[in-house]
């Protein structure tokens, strides 16, 4: 595993080729990305027993991951490049005609590292406890991740998959959800209060983790360390994981207003002095 300093180098390359990409073809949800740009590294580059060189549909003998929240996908391919699935050069086409890497992730161009279509908010969850009793099936004592958004919680068949998961013991899947508390109208709470996440969660039968710094490095391998300790103990695993919007890009910092908004000229190049590395490795 990759060092706390060497990993804090790869976030920032990961926010460089966000705002870039976004920029790029003036469209795209740069907000979320950067915010979930510590726990993508996390995962593919610290936690996640994978093989980029060997990717299968079926994941069998490997952990799988799950993106809800597909319109953060600027995050989720440039880690997926980055860690080996396809060539970092290919982050260029991001959301052009005939590209691979659409706005929401899709299936059917064929992109390693990507398992499931994930354009429409709260299904990720139904597929991953599919995925995950399916390697219970197999023998396959792998783990099966997932990650939401805060707002996508406001799905109703996000809760119907939890209540299915604790029901039937999947307890070789950890989630988490992205809580940045914004979401494209406004703030969560404004837009629909979804009250104490723990106290639902734990309510329909889950074990639930607090992680406070989602932006932390450290604190998110740790936590998602923590959460593999906690599988195979009967009950499905959610880590309720605070960020911050924007994170890393200071005018984009805490405001809903960058949830689907391209920065120009000028703020591109703000946001990559923000983020400048003496050995940066721009696609």
């Amino acid at each position: 595993m990759a060092s706390t300093a060497e990993l804090e180098k790869i976030v920032s390359q990961v926010r460089r080729d966000i705002v870039r990409m976004v920029h790029a073809v003036n469209s795209g949800h740069p907000g979320g990305s950067l915010g979930c740009a510590e726990y993508f590294v996390s995962l593919y580059f610290g936690v996640m027993k994978h093989n980029p060189s060997k990717f299968s549909m079926d994941g069998i003998g490997e952990d799988v991951f799950f993106l809800s929240n597909g319109h953060i996908s600027p995050v989720f391919y440039s880690v997926l490049a980055r860690s080996g699935y396809f060539p970092v050069k290919e982050l260029a086409t991001f959301r052009k005609l005939d590209s691979r890497l659409q706005g929401h992730p899709t299936t059917h161009e064929g992109l390693p590292g990507v398992r499931v279509a994930s354009g429409s908010l709260g299904q990720g969850l139904s597929v991953a406890i599919g995925a995950a009793l399916a390697k219970k099936l197999n023998n396959d004592d792998s783990i099966v991740y997932t990650l939401h958004g805060d707002g996508e919680l406001q799905e109703g068949q996000i809760w119907e998959a939890a209540m299915y998961a604790a029901a039937k013991k999947v307890d070789n899947i950890i989630s988490t959800v992205d809580m940045n508390g914004q979401q494209i109208d406004g703030s969560t709470d404004q837009v629909l209060p979804m009250g104490s996440l723990r106290a639902k969660f734990e309510a329909f039968g889950w074990d639930v983790l607090d992680l406070e710094k989602g932006n932390s490095i450290s604190s998110v391998v740790a936590m998602l360390k923590t959460a593999k300790e906690h599988t195979g103990k009967g009950k499905p695993v959610m880590i309720l994981m605070k960020t911050e919007m924007g994170h890393g890009v200071d005018f984009m910092m805490g405001s809903h207003k960058w949830h689907g908004v391209a920065p120009n000229d000028e703020q591109l190049a703000q946001a990559l002095t923000q983020n400048h590395l003496e050995d940066e490795a721009d696609y």
